[in-house]
């Protein structure tokens, strides 16, 4: 039997990263405990957004992010939820079903960007622990 080479395995993520990844979730936790679920993503991105900025962190919404396209860069109207202290992006959702195009397109974002973790949360779960999905590139 082979073994499974398909998994790459990454550089670790540096310390001031997880330490950003770690206040995120915090801010997340806070949120959801706070409204529980059942909200629009918008509240929620909102909401943690503010939880980041009151303990110090720059987390801008809806920021373009562009596309190098035949060498020139280009906003082609991508939009990730938040990027927290420019290396950490969230996705936020607020929905029954996870689908697979989600993490596709956080895994595109940290591509295209160049940072490394990211984090997919679904808030419309009972527990949040559940909604969480962390990735890294």
């Amino acid at each position: 039997m082979g073994t499974n080479t398909s998994r790459r395995v990454f550089a670790p993520v540096l310390p001031e990263v997880e330490r950003v990844g770690k206040a995120v979730l915090d801010a997340a936790f806070k949120v959801h405990t706070a409204l529980g679920p059942g909200l629009l993503e918008s509240v929620y991105e909102t909401c943690t957004a503010f939880e980041l900025t009151q303990k110090g962190f720059c987390a801008p919404t809806q920021v373009a992010l562009p596309v190098t396209y035949q060498g020139i860069k280009m906003d082609a109207g991508l939009r990730p939820d938040m990027i927290v202290e420019e290396c950490v992006i969230v996705e936020f959702k607020s929905v029954e079903t996870m689908h697979p195009i989600f993490e596709a397109q956080l895994i595109t974002y940290l591509k295209l960007s160049g940072i490394r973790l990211g984090f997919l949360i679904n808030f419309n779960v009972l527990h949040l622990k559940d909604g969480i999905k962390r990735i890294v590139v």
